[in-house]
Order: C-alpha cells, then sequence, then structure tokens
C-alpha cells in the first residue's frame, strides 16, 4: 500500500479469497484493505498512538440518519460523557479533498453536533474546529490531540 503522510504502524494483514484483509482494531475483525481502509486504519492507529484517543471511544463505520437517509461515518470519537467530539472523513490517497468532501462532513455534522472535524487522504489533512452559534470553522494546524480537546 502507498505510503501516507502519518508515522508507520504494525498491522495484521492476511490473504482471504485473492483479496488482502486489515484487521480493524476497532470492529475487531478482518476487513478488505482498499486504499481508503489503508487510509482509515493508519489514522485510528494515529489517533490512538500518537494524539491519545482512548480506543473505547472511538466508533468506525456506524450508519446515521442525514435527512431520513441511511449514511455512514468513517470515524467518531466521543467524549467520556457519550458525545461526539470529531469526526473524520477518510478518502483514498487518490481522491483530492474537494468543497464536496467538506459539504459531506459538514452533513453529517448537522446530526452528530461535533466540535471537531478531520478530513484525509492520508497525504493530506484537514482538521478544523466548529462553531455552531455562528456556523464557522476554524482550521487547526493538526488533529488535536485528546487531552487538548479537554483542557479547553
Amino acid at each position: 500500500m502507498q505510503k501516507l503522510n502519518l508515522p508507520s504502524f504494525q498491522f495484521k494483514l492476511k490473504s482471504s479469497e485473492n483479496k488482502q484483509l486489515i484487521f480493524d482494531i476497532i470492529r475487531k475483525k478482518y476487513v478488505v484493505l482498499t486504499p481508503e481502509e489503508w487510509v482509515r486504519q493508519n489514522l485510528i492507529h494515529f489517533l490512538i498512538k500518537e494524539k491519545n484517543y482512548p480506543i473505547s471511544l472511538i466508533s468506525c463505520e456506524k450508519q446515521l440518519l442525514v435527512n431520513k437517509l441511511k449514511k455512514r461515518f468513517d470515524l467518531l470519537i466521543y467524549g467520556p460523557n457519550g458525545t461526539p467530539i470529531l469526526i473524520i472523513e477518510c478518502k483514498s490517497p487518490k481522491v483530492k479533498i474537494s468543497q464536496d468532501t467538506f459539504d459531506q462532513i459538514a452533513r453529517y455534522n448537522m446530526e452528530l453536533k461535533s466540535e471537531f472535524l478531520v478530513v484525509s487522504n492520508g497525504i493530506i489533512h484537514y482538521s478544523c474546529k466548529v462553531n455552531h452559534e455562528d456556523q464557522s470553522y476554524i482550521f487547526l494546524e493538526e488533529i488535536p490531540k485528546y487531552e487538548d480537546i479537554y483542557r479547553n
């Protein structure tokens, strides 16, 4: 798989029925290793090992309803009180991050009301803090550490 703009991590890989699989420590199962999944798995390990997010507060590939339509978010991090604090949209490294990508995560966040948004294709990462009162975004230089979110 392609080298990403993230630290290197060790993964459990295996082949099955001519498909490469990677073990997802959140879903606790092997999943098909697509380019988007490669980004998702690297971000999961980055969040846990580099940004100190508790594994127990990370949700992966879950369904939500947006305007009565079934959608799936890539990653969602909850705070200790169970409220969403950070939503992440992952794309393949070959996919250019566009306004459509931001529109997608913003639609998801209309339901989730997360304080932080991250969009990444593994090469480029955009992170922002949401001001729900005036519906504005402040772009951050990097994905915040878990403890920095609760220091504020």
